[in-house]
């Protein structure tokens, strides 16, 4: 099995392979990839084992095997993997999120009055249930032992949705983590382009952090913009991650910083390297791995940064909205199946 790869590597190397018109994927060498060699491939490496013992598949296992036992991990990746771009008319577009942190209570208080909610049966079940409006302006889950804090602003709680994950401190200085439990099934729109409809924001000025700004200083009409996205997100409690990890992606496991990249798992095979080359003001070459999800993140082109915890954190995602493109790193055989096709 682990000789396969390098018997291939030479063919792929030499761009033997054809590209037929309508063909979907493109081999891309290793040189073609902007700013490989100055990356920190060791540190991609050690976030690829957190969850290649997951993935199926013979390839995939033998690699991870390997990747157990490699010292050199650039030389890991050229040697056993094919660089292949996904070819696509859809614009690329690459985005950031993070885990937040927020002030909050395991009891309902003066200053805490709104709670983050476990799953309630109805959802459990599956289907399309109540709407966000339905579920807050009407109470719909008020008691039936759901609440799993309570914190200060209903829009801390909304942007926690966004993310699918966040921390609540208490005020001892311990914290309660919470990861993505499930979801009314509803689609997710995004309240951006009702801020521009109103006046509010300029369409270039629409960004994560200036739409909660907005919300927060503005807690009325900013909860019946929110009430424009019907979709909402319960979450469960997660007690068995050390805080000096990350949050729990689509993978059950650990997100790392500026390397765990969220993909559409319909092009991507979740836990496998990618080449992100993001532009924008803060431009990003780096090798991420596939790790997680998101119910906006659809399509070849299209992926989410995890950028880590905290405030800091969030302010760089928030500022996170640019075109570039990325490139699947598969194991050879895969990549030659993907380009002659069956």
């Amino acid at each position: 099995m682990i000789f396969r790869p390098l018997l291939l590597a030479g063919i792929f190397a030499a761009f033997g392979l054809p590209v037929t018109a309508g063909n979907s994927y493109q081999p891309i060498p290793f040189s073609a990839l902007n700013g490989w060699i100055d990356d920190d491939h060791a540190a991609a490496l050690e976030a690829f084992k957190v969850t290649c013992g997951d993935m199926s598949g013979e390839d995939w296992q033998a690699l991870c095997a390997v990747a157990h036992q490699n010292a050199n991990s650039r030389l890991y990746f050229e040697t056993f993997f094919q660089p292949i771009l996904t070819k696509t008319t859809e614009p690329a577009l690459f985005t950031g999120y993070y885990e937040t942190e927020i002030d909050g209570s395991r009891a309902r208080t003066g200053r805490f009055q709104y709670p983050i909610y476990g799953v309630p049966d109805e959802v459990r079940a599956g289907g399309i249930w109540k709407t966000r409006r339905d579920i807050e302006e009407n109470e719909v889950l008020k008691g039936r032992g759901l609440e799993l804090a309570w914190v200060e602003n209903p829009a801390d709680i909304f942007f926690m949705q966004i993310q699918g994950s966040g921390r609540v401190r208490l005020q001892d200085g311990s914290t309660l983590r919470f990861g993505f439990g499930g979801s009314n099934g509803r689609r997710y729109q995004a309240i951006g382009p009702h801020l521009v409809a109103l006046g509010v924001l300029q369409e270039h000025e629409v960004s994560a952090n200036r739409i909660k700004q907005w919300v927060l200083n503005n807690p009325k009409k900013g909860q019946e913009i929110v009430w424009e996205n019907p979709a909402y997100v319960f979450f469960r409690r997660v007690d068995d991650v050390s805080s000096d990890r990350g949050p729990l992606g689509a993978m059950n496991r650990s997100l790392t910083a500026l390397r765990t990249l969220a993909v559409d798992p319909k092009y991507v095979t979740l836990g496998a390297p990618i080449w992100l080359e993001k532009g924008g003001s803060r431009p990003l070459n780096r090798l991420m791995i596939a790790q997680d999800t998101g119910s906006a993140i659809t399509g070849p082109q299209r992926a989410d940064v995890f950028f880590g915890t905290g405030d800091q954190a969030g302010i760089a995602a928030g500022l996170t909205k640019d075109s570039g493109r990325m490139i699947l790193l598969l194991p050879i055989q895969e990549a030659r199946a993907r380009v002659l096709g069956p």
